[in-house]
Order: C-alpha cells, then sequence, then structure tokens
C-alpha cells in the first residue's frame, strides 16, 4: 500500500499513532448511560486556562470501529491518519509533528465517553468525532467544557446547530446540517411523483430530527408525510414498527437509519409487502453503504437495486478520492471521508495561525480560514501563505467550507445514490444538487 501525499510533497515527519483498546461484547451495541461526570479529568481550571499548551498540537478520534456506524468508521479513521500524515509531512504545526491518538465510539453512549474521559486524561488539544449526532450529543459537554475543540466529519443533527451559547464555541463539524439534506431528499421524492410518504426513523435526535426536517420539506415541495415511526435505535425487532408503515398505504417510505438496525427494518418490510420491489424506498447518508444489502439478504444483494438516498457528497475532489484509494486499505468507502481529512485540517491550520495549541486560542480561527481570504486547497499551500502572513480560505477536501458564525458549512452539496449490486461500492451516485441555507453568515 503506497501512501502519495495530496496535491503536495515534502519531507517526511513520524506520525505517532496510539491507538486505544476498543470496549466490544455482546452488549457493545447497546446504549447506556453515559460516564458519570466526576471519572473526567483534564478539564480546564477557574478562569479558562489549560495547563497542557506545550507547543504540540494533540488530536485524539471517538470514531466507530465497532456499532451500528462500523461499517462507516473506516473511511473516516483512515482519512484521519492520512491527514495527520500529510500535515506532518508539510512541516506538522507549530514546527511538531501531530501527535494522534485513536478511540472508538462503538456507537454506544457509554464506550464514547469512557475514551472521552481517557482523551482528556491524555491532554488532547482536540477531538475528532463523533460520527452519530446521538454519540456527540452525549459528549459534546464533557469536551467542550474542558475547553477541548471537537470536530465531527459526520454529525448532520439539525440540533446540533446553535447548541453552544458562544459563537464560536468548541464544536465544529465539516457536513452541512440535516435541515439542507432533508430538502434535497424531499425534492427527489417529489420529482419522482411521490406524494404520500410514511417515514420510519431512529428515536434519537439525529433520527427525529431529521423525520421532522423531512416533514416540512415534503410539505413544500407538495407532498405528505403520512406517518412518522420512531423505532428504538438499540432495538432487535422492529415488526410492530413496520405493521405501523403497512396501515398508512402510502405510496413511498423514507427510512432514517444506520446499517446494522436499518438493514433489519429493510429486511422486516420486505418481509410485509414493503420492500422496492413492491414500493419506492427512500434512505439517508446513514445508510450509505455497500454492506447494507448484504446484510438485509447475504444471498441476494440485488434485493436492494433501486432504493434510492441522498448523502452529503463526501468523497471530494478527484485528486483527493485518488490519494485515498492510495492510502487506505482496498476497499475502504469514502463517505464522510473527505469531511474527516477537512476537520484535520482545519484544527491544524487554526492552530498554526493562532501560533499556540491552546485551543481556547485557536478554536477562534477556525471559522475564519474556512472563507474570505486567499484560497487553498491543502494544508502544504495554505501553511505557506499562513506563513506570509495572509488570510487563508481553505477549500477543503470536501469542496468549500465557508463556516457561519456557529461553526458550520451554510451551504450543502449532496449526492443522489442508488443500491445497485452491479456496482463496485454497492451503489452508485448519480447527480449531485445544493441546497443553500438562509442563516447569515
Amino acid at each position: 500500500m503506497t501512501r502519495t501525499p495530496w496535491l503536495h510533497t515534502a519531507a517526511t515527519v513520524g506520525l505517532t499513532a496510539l491507538v486505544l483498546a476498543a470496549c466490544g461484547g455482546g452488549d457493545g451495541d447497546r446504549a447506556a448511560s453515559p460516564a458519570p461526570e466526576d471519572t473526567v479529568t483534564g478539564t480546564a481550571p477557574e478562569g479558562g486556562e489549560r495547563q497542557n499548551v506545550d507547543g504540540k498540537l494533540k488530536i485524539g478520534t471517538v470514531l466507530p470501529q465497532t456499532g451500528d456506524l462500523a461499517a462507516l468508521g473506516p473511511a473516516m479513521v483512515e482519512a484521519v491518519r492520512m491527514g495527520v500524515e500529510h500535515v506532518n509531512e508539510a512541516g506538522g504545526v507549530l514546527g511538531e509533528p501531530i501527535e494522534l491518538v485513536e478511540g472508538d465510539s462503538g456507537t454506544n453512549e457509554q464506550i464514547a465517553n469512557s475514551v472521552v474521559d481517557d482523551h482528556l486524561r491524555n491532554n488532547v488539544d482536540a477531538i475528532i468525532g463523533a460520527a452519530s449526532s446521538r454519540i456527540t450529543l452525549s459528549i459534546i459537554d464533557k469536551v467542550t467544557s474542558a475547553r477541548v475543540v471537537e470536530c465531527s466529519p459526520s454529525n448532520t443533527g439539525s440540533n446540533l446547530t446553535n447548541y453552544e451559547a458562544d459563537d464560536p464555541g468548541f464544536y465544529f463539524r465539516t457536513p452541512p446540517a440535516d435541515n439542507l439534506q432533508a430538502t434535497a431528499l424531499a425534492e427527489l421524492i417529489a420529482a419522482d411523483g411521490f406524494s404520500n410518504v410514511g417515514i420510519i426513523a431512529l428515536n434519537d435526535d439525529y433520527g427525529q430530527g431529521f423525520a421532522k426536517s423531512l416533514t416540512m420539506a415534503l410539505q413544500k415541495a407538495g407532498a405528505t408525510a403520512a406517518v412518522n415511526v420512531p423505532y428504538d435505535p438499540v432495538g432487535t425487532e422492529f415488526s410492530a414498527d413496520v405493521q405501523k408503515l403497512n396501515e398508512v398505504k402510502a405510496d413511498s417510505v423514507v427510512v432514517i437509519s444506520f446499517p446494522d438496525t436499518g438493514s433489519k427494518i429493510l429486511r422486516e418490510m420486505i418481509a410485509k409487502g414493503l420492500g422496492p420491489d413492491s414500493i419506492a424506498v427512500y434512505t439517508a447518508d446513514g445508510m450509505q453503504s455497500g454492506e447494507v444489502p448484504k446484510l438485509v439478504d447475504p444471498n441476494n444483494p440485488a434485493v436492494l437495486d433501486g432504493v434510492k438516498g441522498t448523502a452529503p457528497s463526501s468523497q471530494g475532489s478527484e485528486a483527493f478520492k485518488q490519494a485515498f484509494n492510495e492510502f487506505a486499505p482496498e476497499g475502504t468507502p469514502q463517505i464522510f471521508s473527505a469531511h474527516a481529512y477537512d476537520c484535520v485540517n482545519i484544527i491544524a491550520l487554526a492552530a498554526e495561525k493562532a501560533g499556540t495549541d491552546d485551543p481556547n486560542l485557536f478554536r477562534l480561527e477556525i471559522v475564519p480560514i474556512t472563507k474570505d481570504g486567499d484560497k487553498c486547497k491543502d494544508y502544504a499551500s495554505c501553511k505557506s501563505l499562513v506563513d506570509e502572513g495572509a488570510d487563508v480560505d481553505y477549500e477543503g477536501a470536501a469542496g468549500p467550507l465557508d463556516f457561519v458564525k456557529s461553526g458550520e458549512p451554510a451551504a450543502g452539496t449532496y449526492e443522489v445514490w442508488v443500491f445497485n449490486a452491479a456496482a463496485e461500492d454497492g451503489y452508485e451516485v448519480t447527480k449531485t444538487r445544493d441546497v443553500a441555507s438562509t442563516e447569515a453568515t
């Protein structure tokens, strides 16, 4: 496996990667209460000063290696590794290589909180993750109260917009919020000629936030949400939930889910005559994995052929995709990989711009480096501009970020994709469309 720098070459500086042991087992996917707050160390003392400002940027990850989102984890994990390697090849941050400490979120509140506790004890300056909005909501107060920067490459829950009182706070995300994706999905459904839509969605902040936004977007598109069935995100049996869909006689169904539970729901839908051979089925970014059809029917992965979905355009430029394919193990999916790579770069550039690894200070540079400066597309070229004293506009591997003051993109480009067992990734992208927010920048 060769590891080729993206759009730049520079002397290689060593990458430090400390891999934390993942918590697994039979109950590893089940939600539990977050770890008690008094188990956390590494929080800021009164006055907001940190004790670990040592001139070396240290980043921890809280990304899924097990659990309901494990199928999507490798893309983000490998992209973070690639981003750190590229930053270090370009001279690092403040003249020092980034130190990377990896951790598994497990798509589980207890596992994620335990990893965050370890990161805070290890005095990380920033955390990349979590992948799930639900998991982020279980750790965000702990991370931000410790005055540590958090950047998620895949949180899309609308309730995370303006979550913190301060603009900017310590929380940032590189994909746009779900209220924008809901518009893209509703317009896709309406354009396909469907108007009476059944929704089944996780009963958590991500799933129900998306369902609420989708219901409003469908109305604007001239359609109706016939029912919204909230399902238990740690459930294993969904017959009663699917029966509620069956009762409304919808002309289409939207499944807002993740691969593990989503595949079980789709299997039950097919058993009850609500499969894609009898009704139009749609989904979203959480299900964009070629593993899903295999989970539904290992003997017939074509069972979901024709199921459409939307997702933030996450595979990045052609240059990024090529570099990622050369870096990551063969067959690693790319969903949210570009967004994870961008988290590394904006954290590193902000620290370089601020001249310190103190999150209290470099967080203030994250929004400005995404807009209104000299455009640059990778860490090496952006760092050169910073060294010259210029303001930079990091365009991003996933495309222009242009953060609003709350620390998220103001607009999104969305892929329309469809499951296709014959495609290399198990699905294929058919088109993209842009959706803009009305929030002022």
